[in-house]
């Protein structure tokens, strides 16, 4: 196995969609191939914007293109993208953070390696620059982002350092990190109500909704989530409301939901508030799941978050 950078940038003529899947061309195909089951992370080449490295992901298989000859696809492992909470930088002090792109002075290399769209990673790079953009102690940073002197504190006591890849499969670090990217993506704004909260100490009240559950193999990608009030979050769940195949149109299943409850809840024009960067607008492909497979569903026994029983 091998880890590997893989160029990718926002509307490429290629399909495609970094927490899915990864469209190649056959010069790749052997370093790809030995990269099965190993890591990745994506770069955003300099022409494409200034994201420098922003996620990582695991490969699961490669499989030819269908109906494309000489093209590959390299099928993400489910569950295994995850955005970077920094994007991290191409260079840092002026120094690259890819061996391959340094000179033996330190300086950025020119041309070669610097061209390719599939680059090989050692592992100490990988390391460095998955370090940066998912710190270790991202828990510890969110759980006193808004109570930076909590009652109780121990100086002595220092947060145990998890491996790398320890941390990228744990699902509590991981809930952390989407829970980030998505609030901040909506500006901390339920994409339904439009209302941004916060309780007395600042604290956002909008929670991050998967989109398609991660045990129904739906990604931490930021495209699989929307920024959703605590009681908006249980309906969507439970299928009480959903979004149109426009992408915008909120539906709701008025069988189920008061009319005077929707009045209260949602926007007054129904429509879904976008983010403010499109690449981390919905997917198509994850809404679609989301009303096929969960919206309309009966309602769970018990009380509901607007009062009464179901």
């Amino acid at each position: 196995m091998a880890k590997l950078v893989l160029l990718h940038k926002a509307n490429s003529i290629y399909e495609d969609e970094p927490d899915i899947v990864y469209d190649f061309p056959r010069s790749y195909l052997k370093a790809i191939e030995e990269a099965v089951g190993d890591w990745i992370v994506y770069y955003e080449p300099v022409k494409a914007g200034p994201r420098g490295y922003f996620a990582v992901a695991r490969i699961d298989r490669v499989i030819p293109k269908p109906g494309v000859e000489g093209r590959f696809l390299a099928m993400i492992e489910p569950g295994s993208f995850l955005s970077f909470d920094w994007e991290v930088p191409r260079l840092v002090q002026g120094r690259p953070l890819e061996t391959a792109l340094t000179e033996p002075d330190g300086t950025p290399k020119k041309g070669g390696a610097v061209q390719l769209a599939v680059r090989r990673l050692p592992e100490a790079d990988f390391a460095r620059i998955v370090n940066l953009g998912l710190p270790q102690e991202l828990e510890q940073i969110e759980a006193i982002r808004y109570d930076p002197q909590p009652a109780e504190v121990n100086d002595e006591v220092k947060p145990f350092e998890r491996p790398v890849l320890e941390r990228l499969t744990r699902r509590p670090y991981r809930d952390v990190a989407f829970r980030r990217k998505v609030r901040e993506a909506y500006g901390y704004r339920c994409a339904m109500s439009g209302l941004m909260l916060r309780n007395g100490g600042g604290r956002p009240e909008v929670q991050a909704a998967h989109i398609r559950p991660v045990e129904s193999q739906g990604s931490d990608s930021v495209r699989n989530g929307l920024a959703l009030s605590g009681t908006l979050h249980w309906m969507f769940d439970r299928g009480l409301i959903s979004v149109a195949d426009d992408c915008e149109t909120i539906l709701v299943s008025h069988n189920k939901v008061p009319g005077d409850v929707v009045g209260r809840l949602l926007a007054p024009d129904g429509k879904l508030v976008r983010p403010e960067d499109s690449r981390n607008a919905p997917h198509p492909e994850n809404l679609r799941w989301h009303r096929e497979n969960v919206f309309g569903r009966g309602l769970p026994e018990g009380p509901t978050p607007w009062g009464g029983a179901g």
